[in-house]
């Protein structure tokens, strides 16, 4: 099972807010992921997603990465969605962003707030929070916890042995291929990924992994990608095992202090006593996601020192072929369309919500975008996200 918290963590060290009236007009996960909420609820919610269930703060340092500001304006934008043409405002207001951030070469070329957050605002991940535990997968095997990621997942997680996960690995287990049958469908509540959501808030030490481990196997390990939310839970456990440090404190000791966060993050916290919901949960600033996505593209690169394997982005960001068909995949990050080409070699992490960390190595460019529509799910009037990130990536090649 992974790791109880250990027990010098203080009280200083979580934070365990209810859901109360000082957060606003709060809403239920629920009705959350039935796309119930009014759009002021959207926004108070996704924006004290932190204080819903108990939470481990990841601390920042003493010395944060400044992010300097291109004097220069930002150029026009202008791209193709819905066979219409559309603009950087557009996108603002049909997509109901609250914030947007764009780095060219480390630098701030544009960033904006609405909806009522600021450059304060902790806001929601959901499951852009896989994309930063496979990071850290990466970074265990660095740092040489994890053998390979080819390892079977039951040498970290013995809780596993005699499950489906039985003959998976670590490898599969970031592609969406473990071959496990999961329902994720999210308005349903009789679905698997609301029988998991249910565990998550349970309070229960281990509840989603002890959940995950009933499933059944539908096809051979790496014959199938099918998305499965509870294929975080199983990672978050496999790096909390090899490193022997709850999933947030290997997060703040290897990346959020040294790679210079300016201000705490917050992760969910299965139990008391348990470790971070590797899934999702995770919160934090606009520009705190920013410098994520500059530690992304460096490949995880920091004061010269190296993080993570060599060329691990080169995998981790790329299309994986799984039974016999190419998905646009990598290791818990997508992969934008890659006919064109300014989108060669460029990995996103996503959120339900539209929630976005866009990485462009090649062309030095790192966009996040917090988004609140009414819906998390079924979105058919949403602007084209990649567009305009290619838009945006387009624009900012200048002489």
């Amino acid at each position: 099972m992974r790791l109880a918290i250990p027990a010098y963590v203080t009280a200083a060290t979580l934070l365990v807010a209810a859901l109360s009236p000082a957060a606003g007009q709060m809403a239920s996960v629920d009705r959350l992921y039935e796309s119930t909420l009014s759009p002021r609820e959207v926004v108070d919610t996704l924006s004290h997603y932190g204080s819903l269930y108990p939470s481990a703060i990841v601390a920042h340092g003493r010395n944060p990465h400044i992010l300097e500001r291109d004097p220069r304006p930002f150029p026009a934008i202008s791209f193709r969605s819905h066979d219409g043409d559309y603009d950087l405002n557009d996108y603002l207001s049909y997509n109901r962003v609250a914030g947007l951030l764009v780095l060219k070469d480390g630098r701030i070329a544009y960033e904006h707030y609405d909806l009522g957050i600021d450059q304060d605002t902790h806001w929601a991940s959901f499951s852009m929070a896989k994309s930063f535990t496979s990071v850290l997968a990466g970074v265990a095997v660095k740092d040489g916890f994890i053998g390979s990621v080819d390892d079977p997942v039951v040498r970290y997680v013995p809780a596993l042995k005699g499950s489906g996960y039985d003959k998976v690995s670590v490898r599969q287990v970031m592609q969406m291929a473990s071959g496990l049958q999961l329902d994720e469908t999210y308005a349903d509540p009789r679905s698997d990924r609301r029988q998991l959501l249910a565990r998550m808030r349970s309070g229960k030490p281990h509840a989603a992994l002890d959940f995950i481990r009933t499933k059944p196997s539908a096809v051979a390990p790496g014959t199938r990608w099918q998305y499965n939310s509870g294929e975080g839970h199983v990672l978050a456990a496999v790096v909390e095992n090899a490193t022997g440090k709850p999933l947030w404190q290997y997060l703040r000791d290897r990346i959020w202090i040294p790679a210079g966060m300016a201000s705490d993050a917050t992760w969910w916290l299965d139990s008391l006593d348990g470790g971070a919901q590797g899934t999702a949960g995770l919160t934090a600033t606009l520009q705190d996601y920013g410098r994520f996505g500059l530690f992304a593209a460096s490949n995880g690169v920091i004061d010269g020192r190296k993080t993570l394997p060599d060329r691990w982005f080169a995998e981790a960001g790329a299309p994986h072929a799984i039974g016999g068909k190419t998905v646009d995949y990598g290791y818990m990050w997508w992969v934008p369309d890659q006919a064109d080409p300014i989108q060669k070699g460029a990995y996103e992490a996503r959120g339900m919500y539209g929630q976005y960390i866009y990485v462009n190595p090649a062309e030095n460019v790192v966009i996040v975008a917090l988004r609140a529509p009414s819906k998390g799910a079924v979105r058919p009037h949403d602007l084209d996200d990649d567009a305009f990130f290619a838009a945006v990536t387009r624009s900012l090649r200048r002489p």
